[in-house]
């Protein structure tokens, strides 16, 4: 079983550490926000709606200190992580359940609304689940790219939570991962928590994609995203493009699972979007041993953007998503308002 990607304990966030995963199983103690963000910006936590809850427990920590520490703390986490949406989402609830909370009750309503959001978190992966499993065969084999489990989540997962509820539904579904470099999610990650959950999983280098696709291997790709346009162009792990680009030469379905906490109706396509790019050195360097010489510059984009034209269908808690994405994106964002407003 996959052990809590984050939890609160005796005043403090602890995170399970993913960067020990596979070798080591233990939690890094984040008692106050300057730590969470650090957490979130070393990769201890991953994942947009792991982040995004990360980053809201960082934020009631401040909160115990008074306004002007969670103003700071909530400044201080937003640039940790500049593409994974779900952070400023969630710091944006934060802030406007602060400014209708008294001061005496400020620390404790927030962790309050962090433990709301984790749990939040959970049930809508299981809702996206199950929606996202229906799309797939009796018989399945899943192609996915970095970590979109229970790992970068709060728990059950996205793309992985749709390969779950198939497995729940009595489907034979078998999962193909990309160890994902530069940093391994695949490998380090989606393997170990497939393998904790006895869910069929094999290991590829990145580059051995398109080949096993050649092989008519692949029924489907499922993968997760850190932001999704108004338009429908998605923002994902690095080396995702590539696959979606596969995907369409050999004609198998491209699904992009997410909660709807990842849709920035804000922004109208993926140009828009700012891509992180991380420390040359986790491309330098494999295992702690150097792979490129020093002098040789290195490009580490964190992710890629794939256009809305190569994705077949969006799925999210609130329904499975269909082309063309700028419709269906704002008649579901439209429908959500009116609920909210009691329409």
């Amino acid at each position: 079983m996959v052990p809590e990607t984050l939890r609160w304990n005796n005043g403090a966030l602890e995170l399970l550490d993913q960067r020990a995963i596979p070798s080591e199983v233990r939690f890094v103690v984040c008692g106050d926000a300057e730590e969470t963000a650090a957490a979130i910006e070393n990769m201890t936590v991953r994942g947009a709606p792991a982040i995004g809850a990360a980053a809201a427990y960082g934020a009631a920590l401040a909160a115990r200190d008074g306004r002007k520490a969670l103003h700071w703390a909530v400044e201080r986490l937003g640039k940790t992580r500049p593409t994974a949406v779900n952070l400023f989402w969630a710091l944006e609830r934060i802030r406007r359940r602060a400014e209708e909370t008294p001061e005496g009750s400020l620390a404790e309503t927030l962790l309050r609304e962090a433990e709301a959001l984790r749990t939040e978190d959970v049930a809508a992966n299981r809702r996206l689940g199950a929606y996202g499993a229906k799309l797939l065969g009796w018989r399945s084999t899943v192609l996915t790219h970095c970590n979109a489990g229970a790992l970068a989540t709060c728990g059950y997962g996205t793309a992985l939570g749709v390969v779950r509820a198939a497995v729940e539904q009595g489907k034979r579904v078998a999962v193909y991962a990309d160890e994902t470099r530069p940093v391994l999610q695949g490998g380090r990650l989606t393997a170990w928590e497939l393998a904790a959950d006895g869910i069929p999983v094999t290991v590829i280098c990145d580059g051995m994609a398109g080949a096993l696709m050649q092989q008519g291997a692949v029924d489907a790709v499922v993968v997760g995203a850190d932001r999704i346009a108004a338009g429908g162009d998605t923002a994902n792990k690095i080396g995702t493009y590539s696959l979606a680009v596969l995907a369409r030469h050999h004609d198998v379905p491209f699904y992009v699972a997410a909660p709807w906490s990842t849709v920035d109706m804000a922004l109208s396509e993926g140009s828009e979007i700012v891509i992180e790019e991380r420390n040359p050195e986790e491309v330098r360097r494999f295992a702690g041993a150097p792979i490129v010489a020093e002098a040789i510059p290195v490009w580490n984009p964190a992710f890629d953007v794939t256009p809305a034209e190569l994705i077949s269908a969006i799925v999210t808690e609130q329904g499975v998503l269909m082309p063309p994405f700028a419709e269906s994106l704002r008649e579901r964002a439209e429908d959500l308002k009116k609920k909210r407003e009691g329409r």
